[in-house]
Order: C-alpha cells, then sequence, then structure tokens
C-alpha cells in the first residue's frame, strides 16, 4: 500500500497542499494531470528525493517520511530512465543490490534472472548509448526491480516511445507488477494508457488528489494505446 496523508510541499510559487490519496496494496495505479501540477513532485517525495512541509508517507503500515530512499522499500523508474552513462546492462541492473552490499553470486544470478524476464539478456554487455529508448526503459525497469521493492513508481515511462513499442512496454509492465504483486504508481498524460493499465486512476489537479473511475478513461479499442485522447 502506498499512502499520503496531508502532504505539503512548497517551492516559489508552486504549492500542494493536503495532499491525501492511498494506492491499495498490489494494485496498479495511474496518476493524471496537466504538465506542471506536481505529479513528479509527487513520486518524489514517495520514493524519498525531496521532503514534504509536512504530512505521511506511508507505505504499507510503516512511515518513510523521514527515511532514505534506499531504506523505503521503493522502485523508481524516472521519466528519462537515468541510466549510468558508463555502466554496462549488467552494472546497471545489479546497483541496487552491490550498494547495498549483496554477495556477487547473488547479485549476478538476480541480473540473470530480471534480464531473461524483461528479454535484455542479450544487451547485458552493452552501454545504454548502444540501446534503442525501449531497451533503456526496459533496463531501468529492472534497476528498479532488483531490489525487490514493495512499490514500484513510474514517470511517463512509454512517453518517449513510438506507438509499437508503447504496446509492448505497458504489457511487459502489466505483467512485471502482476507476477511481482507490486503496488504500482505510474505518471501520464495518456487515457488510453489508464484505461490499459490501471485498477485505479487519480487526477491531481489544484493543488487536490481526486480518484476518477477508469472507466471515464477509456476508448476505442481500434486505437492505439500510444494516442491520447483529447
Amino acid at each position: 500500500m502506498i499512502r499520503l496523508d496531508s502532504i505539503a510541499w512548497r517551492v516559489g510559487t508552486f504549492r500542494l497542499e493536503s495532499i491525501s490519496f492511498t494506492v491499495p496494496a498490489g494494485r496498479y495505479a495511474v496518476l493524471m494531470g496537466r504538465t506542471g501540477c506536481g505529479k513528479t513532485t509527487l513520486l518524489e517525495i514517495i520514493c524519498g528525493l525531496r521532503t514534504p512541509r509536512s504530512g505521511r508517507v506511508m507505505i504499507g503500515e510503516r512511515d518513510v517520511t523521514h527515511e532514505p530512499p534506499a531504506a523505503r522499500g521503493v522502485g523508481y523508474v524516472p521519466q528519462d530512465g537515468a541510466l549510468f552513462p558508463t555502466f554496462t546492462v549488467r552494472e546497471q541492473i545489479g546497483f541496487a543490490l552491490r550498494l547495498r552490499r549483496r554477495p556477487a553470486g547473488e547479485v549476478a544470478a538476480r541480473v540473470t534472472l530480471l534480464a531473461d524476464e524483461l528479454g535484455i539478456a542479450h544487451l547485458l554487455d552493452r552501454r545504454p548509448q548502444h540501446l534503442s529508448g525501449g531497451e533503456c526503459q526496459r533496463v531501468a525497469l529492472g534497476r528498479a526491480l532488483a531490489a525487490n521493492p514493495k512499490v514500484l513508481l513510474l514517470d511517463e515511462p512509454l512517453s518517449a516511445l513510438d506507438e509499437e513499442l508503447r504496446d509492448d512496454l505497458a504489457a511487459l509492465l502489466k505483467r512485471v507488477q502482476r507476477e511481482h504483486n507490486i503496488t504500482a504508481l505510474h505518471i501520464t498524460h495518456s487515457r488510453a494508457e489508464a484505461a490499459a493499465l490501471a485498477d485505479v486512476v487519480f487526477r491531481l489537479d489544484e493543488g487536490r488528489v481526486c480518484e476518477v473511475p477508469v472507466t471515464s478513461c477509456e476508448f476505442d479499442g481500434s486505437e492505439s494505446l500510444g494516442t491520447p485522447q483529447p
């Protein structure tokens, strides 16, 4: 479960006040809203990259508001993937485990397992400059999953991909979320993505989060997943 209780954030003239919502355990949630409304800020507060002025961040029954990112049990995929430019794919996926000083054999086994699951085993010795956009996102997903997080945060993971790759990666995201029994929160502008992926949909508007029906995001099945609806 992810729960935000009365979260407040302020920088300059931008502010979020009394943000409260809950993503039930094991569900795939989508957070929508216009550009610049604070969606990424909320993800960064959940994963510990920003500290709220007030309020609580709960992961399961644990208050993690003041815990460091590595202690929260959260995997985070930034919008651009944020891969380390000099690391191979193997090193990218194993990074979180090496940071936790896990045995080399455990790291290697986990990397191999995730690379097979995500269809990137043939890329393990490549660096980011030799990967496509879709491959980079799969690597970023593997890195986020390596330490067996309870929560997965995804910041517009499909936005930079062409339509066919969006469809493939969306199917992969849903399969991974179900098979790992992980609680996911995914930012998107696309109603089509929300309809295809979400168990629950939230909208951030004018500093408030409200739940909206998943059916409000439905679209004509003949349209591509990658085509946002008006």
